[in-house]
């Protein structure tokens, strides 16, 4: 019986990923066609021609100084709205006061366009931080919304009963909220990761810090370089994909490791 639930799972899983890739193949195609019928590479410039550019990026210098610039400071707003979120989240579920004081300027920073918070910034930090700050503005309110959504879940019945059996904070913890909180926490992360990068990399490209992925993607505009700009754009989703798997990949094993104490 077992057996067979693992051999659906897999062909589940390679069934998915045949979908994917002939979804792929067909996105591509449509492409090719869309830049045979325009016929001009400064306007659409075809998937082989900015695969080619893409691998030439790496021969030329300055792209890992260029990722792990821009991922730095993208993954430290990422984790500072993270933990921030976590620990309003808690004290809000603490306390009906300061969710209610918190409530305005949640609802500013959901509320405020990016390019709005990136123009601010640039009164207040310089070009270089800008990023990081972009970033964590627009995971804060997803982290903080997600996991108080979640602690207000968590069943009365079972938190009277640890009340009454005078269950420690720790057992609580355990067996109450972190089983409650872990979903909504995961998903969104999985949400913020996303935004995060694509705030961030938006950020750089008004802000043009040196040394930065959006400033490249920039100076492809001003440059008129489609390709440029398109295989700069497919070095961004690569290690933004990667570095979400990760990250999620992280929050999983702590989950587990949290379980098992």
């Amino acid at each position: 019986m077992l057996k067979n639930i693992k051999v659906l799972r897999t062909e589940s899983k390679l069934f998915r990923l045949f979908e994917n890739l002939l979804a792929l193949a067909l996105a591509l195609l449509v492409w090719q066609l869309a830049a045979l019928k325009i016929n001009e590479p400064i306007i659409l410039p075809t998937p082989l021609r900015v695969i080619e550019r893409f691998l030439q990026l790496f021969s030329e210098g300055g792209l890992p100084e260029r990722i792990l610039f821009s991922l730095t400071r993208i993954a430290q707003g990422f984790f500072g709205g993270l933990c921030v979120g976590l620990l309003l989240a808690v004290l809000s579920s603490a306390s009906h006061t300061v969710e209610v004081l918190l409530r305005p300027y949640l609802f500013t920073i959901k509320s405020i366009p990016v390019a709005s918070f990136v123009v601010l910034a640039l009164f207040w930090f310089t070009a270089g931080p800008i990023a990081r700050v972009i970033s964590f503005l627009m995971v804060l309110p997803i982290v903080y919304t997600n996991v108080l959504e979640g602690i207000k879940a968590a069943d009365p019945a079972m938190l009277e009963m640890a009340e009454v059996y005078r269950m420690n904070f720790r057992r609580r913890l355990v067996y109450l909220y972190v089983p409650t909180v872990k979903t909504p926490l995961l998903s969104a992360c999985r949400i913020a990761l996303g935004l995060a990068w694509k705030a961030g990399i938006a950020a750089e490209i008004i802000g043009i810090p040196d040394g930065s992925l959006g400033e490249r993607l920039y100076l492809s505009k001003i440059w008129v370089e489609t390709d440029t700009l398109l295989a700069y754009t497919l070095v961004i989703i690569a290690v933004s994909l990667l570095f979400e798997k990760l990250v999620l990949l992280f929050m999983r094993l702590l989950f587990r490791l949290w379980e098992k104490l």
